[in-house]
This record gives structure tokens, sequence and C-alpha cells, in this order.
């Protein structure tokens, strides 16, 4: 092998190198709440601090991270990026306002999750009354043993709870001081996608809350299905 195959046979791992330390160097970001400073995300990331202050200098380029003085924070971009990961067709859209007048009827903190990487994740959400205890947000994730961990891994339906179909309720066994209840979202064609869940801080409020959640689960499962119609029905595109 000559010289010059030698280097081109080395540059595609010499990229996979550069994208994995940036996306290392995001991630330490994300773990720092967001904004860190050079030494501190250099350390979080396991990187030199000159690698660091490298990628960080091409990520600012792209747009991926901006500077606030010396601190460095996640960038407009990424998050532009980031919104177009639809975990389930028209999800998110689905899932605003049924979320917001869930908030607005019970106080609640709530959110809609789906199972990804073994654990639930945040794509939707809308804080409430838990804020001081466990604040949502997009992007967080929530072990199986929750209330909506358990809906979205149930290998059938969710089990009963009283007159709520499908619910989990928790009364503050997995998360100190939280009472949750969570419900299935289901697609045109009935698969479990998603969980819908509320969390208070009383557990006399939970099952009001659990009720209003039933209706934003129904609401929202009927969005999909409109939209899921709305696809099906769109002119088939002619090319000429």
């Amino acid at each position: 092998m000559s010289q010059v195959d030698e280097v081109r046979s080395a540059e595609p791992a010499r990229g996979r190198g550069v994208l994995e330390g940036a996306f290392a160097l995001l991630d330490a970001l994300r773990r720092c709440g967001g904004e860190a400073g050079l030494t501190e995300i250099a350390v979080e990331c396991g990187l030199p601090k000159g690698s660091a202050h490298r990628l960080l200098d091409q990520l600012l380029l792209v747009g991926a991270v901006e500077r606030r003085g010396s601190r460095y924070r996640v960038g407009s971009q990424l998050y532009r990026l980031g919104q177009a990961w639809q975990p389930y067709p028209g999800l998110r859209v689905a899932a605003r306002h049924p979320l917001h007048r869930l908030r607005a009827a019970t106080g609640a903190s709530a959110l809609v999750t789906v199972l990804h990487d073994g654990r639930a994740l945040t794509v939707a959400s809308v804080p409430g009354e838990a804020e001081p205890l466990v604040p949502v947000r997009n992007g967080m994730s929530f072990l199986l043993d929750t209330a909506a961990g358990q809906v979205l891994s149930a290998p059938g339906p969710a089990r009963t709870a009283g007159r709520l179909p499908g619910a989990v309720l928790e009364h503050g066994e997995v998360l100190d001081g939280i009472c949750c209840a969570a419900l299935p979202v289901r697609s045109p064609d009935n698969r479990t996608v998603a969980a819908v869940a509320v969390m208070v801080l009383s557990a006399q409020r939970l099952q009001r809350a659990a009720q209003e959640a039933v209706q934003a689960g129904a609401a929202i499962t009927a969005a999909l299905g409109r939209s899921a119609a709305a696809s099906r029905d769109l002119p088939a595109v002619l090319h000429y």
C-alpha cells in the first residue's frame, strides 16, 4: 500500500473519531445542565482541554454550540435539528393542546413519553405542581418502573386501575413525594406508541388527575388517527 493509500484509508477512522468527540462534548454539555465552561466540559467528556477547545470552535462555526463570555451552551441550530426527530409521526403536534388542557384542569405536571433505549423518554411536556421535586423537560428520561415506563413496557394492555382502563397509578412508590398516573396513547392500528402522564403532590388528587389524563390520552390518540387519515387522503404526486 502506498503512503497516499494509507492516508486515505485512515481518513474515515479519523472522521469517526472527530464525530465521536463532538457528540461526547455535546452530551457533556447536556449533563452539565446545558451550559458550562471549557474546563468543566473537558473533564466531563474525558477529552484533553486543547482538544475540547478545538471541537468547541468547530461546533461554534456551525451553530451547534453558542458562547456567552467564557461559557458554552447548546446552540439553536442543534435545537432545530433535534425538533426534526419524530418518535411517531405527528405525536408532538397531537400532544400540544391536550397537555396544556390537562395542566390547566389539574395543575399537574403533564408529559408524553415514548419507549427509547430502554427508558421512558419525554417528547412533550408542560410543567406543573411537581416542578420543585421533578422538573419535566423534553429530552428527560425515566426508568421503566415509573408509571409511564410500565405503560410503555407492558407486553399487553397495562393493568387496569379502578374505572380507568389501561392506567397505571403510583402513590409515591417510585418517586418520593410524587403521585403519578399514566395511560397509553395508541396509534390507528391500536399499538401503544406513547404514554401520557400526570404528576401531582397529593394522593387525594390523583384519581381526578388520572381521569383528566384519560381525556388527554383519548384526544392525542384521536389526533393521531386524523393525521394518519389525512396522510392517506393526500393526492398522489405526479412525476413527469
